[in-house]
């Protein structure tokens, strides 16, 4: 089972590097470390669980915040606003188109590999189409909006090596851009 201490945290060079893809069919180990994150985000979200071991609750968890640079990701979102629910993970995901008008969170965004606050707004497509693969190699096209749209890039960045606060404007963190959604 994954717990935080299998988390790696930010300074770590995994988190900084472009993730490599992923081989068809799966190896087995593959196949387990998806499991193992999708298993992390259900028990991080359950109150009791995460609290009996010490979790903090994600949304999303990529591969290279485990150690392993992989283009892979879970998603665990049970209810996005919208009455839909993702629960799933994708492999060698890529946004193949996506909107002009940016969204963005008032309160900011977390990582689990990030252990402190940081304040900003970080903007992000309001609207992709990502494509990927599930664990059968089967393709997988989602069109997301609003906040899934915010979790999946988050995610996809993590594949690049991009963190979330590499987005906040430093000079002026704290402003929407012209035209953005607040999500």
């Amino acid at each position: 089972m994954l717990t935080m201490k299998d988390i790696i945290r930010d300074g770590h060079p995994t988190l900084h590097q472009k993730a490599e893809p992923v081989q068809f069919p799966l190896s087995d180990e593959d196949r387990q470390t998806l499991n193992d994150m999708l298993t992390f985000l259900h028990n991080s979200q359950d109150p009791e669980i995460a609290k009996k071991y010490n979790l903090r609750s994600g949304v999303g968890l990529a591969a290279p915040q485990i150690n392993v640079p992989k283009r892979m990701f879970a998603i665990y979102l049970p209810d996005d606003g919208n009455g839909k629910s993702y629960d799933m993970v994708i492999i060698n995901p890529k946004i193949v188109s996506h909107s002009v008008q940016e969204g963005y969170l008032p309160t900011g965004e977390g990582c689990l590999s990030v252990d402190r606050d940081i304040p900003g707004l970080v903007h992000r497509h309001y609207r992709i189409k990502l494509k990927g693969y599930d664990m059968e190699g089967n393709e997988i096209s989602l069109r997301l909006k609003g906040y899934p749209a915010i979790v999946f890039q988050h995610e996809l960045d993590h594949l690049n090596g991009v963190m979330f606060y590499e987005h906040i404007n430093d000079n002026d963190p704290l402003t929407p851009h012209e035209g953005a959604i607040e999500v």
